[in-house]
Order: structure tokens, then C-alpha cells, then sequence
């Protein structure tokens, strides 16, 4: 399936080691697809991550990476080339998601420079110079999987820097699709909706009367867990997704219809 010496399909999950992130890795995992996963500080987190995999047949590798930081993704790139070589005898992997990422709750009124400079950071210019930065190591025919949010197409009040950087990683998946379209690389992104994880302070996880009102919302009647999310992502990277392409997935059981 790849054009590299690794006869296994090998895919990049940022921010791999807990939450959506944790969950996507593991059930890629699932498909056949060996995976490199990033964390930002919690290194023993991350390596049950590997653990889990390769108790499922799979090669994992984890390796630091804080998508806030664009200054070091070209030294990231290197470590990802190395870990190729090494690990699976290639110079390619197939399948970049871009899913890393923070939660600031803040009405816009009270919004800082500061908080949105740093989502800025973290949700927009960070997938828009990693993916450019591992452009060359990504296989031509791959895929690249974006992380959304529901809340680029309904509004909540706290939300507005964050969804604001959604609706623009929304808009770059398009062009990314447009621009990579040369290449066979296939670009999508997912957008969930409120799902019980640590996000965010784990607000929807851990607070029953938020929790109620999302599902009350919620066409399905509950609130998302994260096996609802990870297999989505995985699934686009199956072979019988691949004329999927520039689409928007919204897994939200069908909030605020």
C-alpha cells in the first residue's frame, strides 16, 4: 500500500496519547495501520499508548511534540524520518491527523490577547506548518485527517476564539485538498461535537447538568464518547474511503439540529 519498504500502512496522530487523540490511534490501530504518535509532556502516558498498540499487533513509536511551537517542526520532521528508518525501513509514513489540541472557555467579551494567541497557536498555525513541514515524508496517495469542532456551525456561548480557529482549519482543509490534489493526497476534516473527555477542564464529562443539556439537545439522545469520534477518523483512512474529499464530518449524533 505505501511506495516506501514498509508494506504496513503507517499513520501520525498528534496529540495521540489521551482523550480523541488516544482513542483515534488505538482504533487505527485496529484497521492494520501502525502508528507514530505525538504527546506534548506526559511521556508514560504516551507509552501505554505504544503498550496498547502493540498489544494489538501493531508497531508504535511516540515521540514530543508541542504543536505550539512551529519553530521546531522542522527538528520534529527529522526525529519522524528517523523513526521511519529505523523502525519500519521507510522513508514515507501515509496518513497525517492533525488532532492536537486545547480547550479555553471564555466569553468574548473577556477573551485576552494572550488566549487567543495562543489557540492561534496551538489550532491554526500549528496543523497549517506541521503538515507543511512533513509534507515531504508523506506519501503521495495519503490521506490527512484535520480536527474540527461543532462548534464552527452552531454557536455556544465562551467558544468564540476557539471556534473561530475551527471555522479557519475548516477553510485550510479545503485548500490543503485543492493544492495536494496533484499528489493523491486526500484531505478531510472531522468536526465533533461535546464529548465526555478531560477537554477542557472535562466541563461535559464531569458536569451532570451540562452533560444533561447537551443530551437533551442531541437528536441520538446522549451525550459522544470518545469511541465515537476515533473510529470515524480511522475509517477515512481505509481504502474504501478514497474518493472522500474537502468534506467537512460532523460527529455530533445530530446536536442542535
Amino acid at each position: 500500500m505505501t511506495s516506501t519498504a514498509s508494506s504496513t500502512p503507517i499513520a501520525l496522530v498528534t496529540g495521540g496519547s489521551r482523550g480523541l487523540g488516544r482513542n483515534a490511534a488505538l482504533q487505527i490501530a485496529r484497521q492494520g495501520i501502525d502508528v507514530i504518535l505525538t504527546y506534548r509532556s506526559r511521556a508514560d502516558e504516551a507509552q501505554a499508548v505504544v503498550a496498547e498498540i502493540e498489544g494489538l499487533g501493531r508497531r508504535a513509536v511516540a515521540l514530543p511534540l508541542d504543536v505550539a511551537r512551529s519553530g521546531t517542526f522542522a527538528a520534529f520532521a527529522a526525529q519522524v524520518r528517523e523513526a521511519l528508518a529505523r523502525v519500519w525501513s521507510a522513508e514515507r509514513f501515509d496518513f497525517l491527523v492533525n488532532n492536537a489540541g486545547i480547550g479555553i472557555h471564555a466569553p468574548f467579551a473577556e477573551t485576552t490577547e494572550a488566549q487567543f494567541d495562543e489557540l492561534v497557536a496551538v489550532h491554526l498555525k500549528g496543523p497549517f506548518f506541521l503538515t507543511q513541514a512533513l509534507l515531504p515524508l508523506l506519501r503521495d496517495g495519503g490521506r490527512i485527517v484535520n480536527l474540527s469542532s461543532g462548534l464552527a456551525r452552531f454557536a455556544l456561548p465562551g467558544y468564540a476564539a476557539y471556534a473561530a480557529m475551527k471555522g479557519g482549519v475548516e477553510v485550510l482543509t479545503r485548500y490543503l485538498a485543492k493544492e495536494l490534489g496533484p499528489r493523491g493526497i486526500a484531505v478531510n476534516v472531522v468536526a465533533p461535537g461535546a464529548i465526555e473527555t478531560d477537554f477542557g477542564g472535562g466541563a461535559v464529562r464531569d458536569n451532570a447538568q451540562v452533560n444533561a443539556f447537551i443530551a437533551s439537545q442531541t437528536a441520538l439522545g446522549r451525550v459522544g464518547v470518545p469511541d465515537d469520534i476515533g473510529g470515524v477518523v480511522a475509517s477515512l483512512l481505509l481504502p474504501a474511503s478514497r474518493w472522500i474529499n474537502a468534506q467537512r464530518i460532523e460527529a455530533s449524533g445530530g446536536m442542535f439540529l
